[in-house]
């Protein structure tokens, strides 16, 4: 087998397993919930996560080679405050719902 054939097999098994990963991730995020205002929250972050990694996959795949460092300034940054905006708004949502609230 070529070297470029085993890239392009290890390139799509990679993807396809991110994107399971992904699937399979987003499932349990919702499934976990608690009380409907916490999955509703769920499913509307997990819509706003994958609208956002898809706009950054597109952008990686369009721009030309030289440009492809751009979409990385705002993934790094957007992305662990998304994470810790989602920790803290599901926890307060959880909070409420179990009657935690002061």
């Amino acid at each position: 087998m070529r070297a470029e054939t085993i890239g392009m097999l290890g390139g799509i098994i990679g993807s396809v397993l991110g994107l399971l990963g992904g699937i399979v991730g987003t499932y349990f995020s919702i499934k976990n919930t608690r009380g409907p205002r916490e999955r509703a929250f769920a499913i509307k972050a997990s819509i706003l996560a994958w609208v956002f990694l898809a706009a950054f996959l597109g952008a990686l795949l369009l721009l030309p080679p030289t440009q492809r460092f751009w979409p990385w300034l705002p993934y790094v940054v957007v992305l662990p405050l998304g994470i810790r905006s989602w920790n803290r708004r599901q926890s307060k949502i959880r909070k409420e719902e179990s009657g935690e609230h002061a």
